[in-house]
């Protein structure tokens, strides 16, 4: 073989593995990244709705709804979803289990939009008519920190009440069938069940009383660190989506194909949309990267995980306390993504 020859074939073949390489990564981007999403009301829904997030990201995103945080978590943890909306009870339980995990962004913090329903004829008037009742709520969620948090306030002992562990669709079918006498949930199963029952408490109520909650976005801690583009995209446009409500809200709710977007992504009544999204806080970028929350050293957040976590300790929700739970939350992708949109924020941390 001639030496002009051999160049030729060895030419063709690194051109020929150039074009593999090439369609490789073509490949690797091609696949969509796995969001999991529940049915909280919450401004990001327009968002979402209008594909908002993959033509800011360039990239498909697989949208898939899940009925509670503890599940998310699982999904998160197997490594099958990669960004994924949780509470803070379970966020707390699976920082402190060391899971690799990094919150990205408060959601909201949780008031009215959480809830305690008593249905009619249970006999319940008064929290104390609670022993021996049996009261749903989805384990190691929000609404079971809260439901716990307000037994012990009003001196009840959990152990009396028999609390069962059902996902908020479940609730909702078994409080039809007249099998639970009470729920402490969210919505849409939350405006259901108030239909036939009254409020005995809120999560603004329970956050008054030392325990609050929020919900938050979360990320494996190996696609943040493959991604940051994308992390900080998605913050931008969930951020931004807030600041549309924040800005003024009776407009963003007479907007009726908002509404609309709302209630197909959560299956909540559309008259409801309005009072459940001014039942929590949705914090802007700039709020986000304050001390209160993501910012600080240790800023709100990581306190809230903190307290969170010794509380579920103390139910024996959780082996262990962890010494610092810092590195379970991140500023810097609120960092990135207001710098993207041209906001000013704090950097310290």
């Amino acid at each position: 073989m001639t030496h002009t020859r051999r160049a030729a074939i060895v030419q063709a073949l690194a051109i020929a593995l150039g074009l593999f390489a090439t369609a490789g990564s073509a490949v690797a981007q091609a696949q969509p990244v796995r969001i999991a999403y529940q049915t909280v009301v919450e401004p990001a829904k327009v968002a979402q709705a209008d594909g908002l997030y993959e033509k800011a990201t360039g990239q498909a995103i697989e949208w898939r709804k899940f009925e509670s945080g503890a599940e998310v978590i699982t999904a998160v943890a197997s490594g099958d979803i990669q960004i994924g909306y949780v509470g803070s009870s379970p966020l707390a339980a699976a920082a402190s289990r060391e899971l690799p995990i990094e919150t990205i962004l408060v959601a909201a913090e949780i008031g009215s939009a959480e809830a305690l329903v008593v249905r009619n004829g249970s006999g319940i008037t008064k929290p104390a008519d609670l022993v021996g009742k049996k009261v749903a709520v989805p384990f190691v969620s929000t609404t079971h920190y809260s439901l716990l948090a307000a037994l012990k306030h009003w001196g009840i002992d959990a152990k009396k009440v028999n609390v069962i562990n059902l996902r908020p669709t479940e609730i909702t079918a078994a409080w039809q069938r007249g099998d639970i006498d009470a729920a402490y949930v969210w919505d849409p199963a939350l405006g259901k069940i108030k239909e036939s029952g009254k409020l005995l408490t809120s999560s603004a109520d329970v956050a008054t009383w030392g325990a609050p909650t929020f919900d938050a976005w979360i990320v494996r801690r190996d696609f943040a660190q493959k991604n940051p583009a994308f992390v900080a995209q998605f913050v931008r446009i969930t951020g931004e989506a807030y600041a549309a409500y924040r800005k003024d809200a009776k407009a963003f709710v007479a907007n009726q194909a908002n509404v609309d977007k709302i209630v197909k992504l959560t299956g909540a009544t559309a008259a409801d949309v309005p009072e459940l999204l001014a039942g929590s806080k949705f914090p802007t970028l700039a709020e986000q990267a304050s001390p209160a929350l993501l910012g600080g050293s240790p800023g709100g957040t990581v306190k809230a995980l903190t307290d969170t976590a010794k509380f579920l300790k103390e139910q024996g929700k959780v082996d262990k306390v962890l010494a610092d739970y810092g590195s379970y939350v991140s500023v810097k992708h609120v960092q990135a993504a207001a710098k993207a949109s041209g906001q000013a924020v704090a950097t310290a941390r």
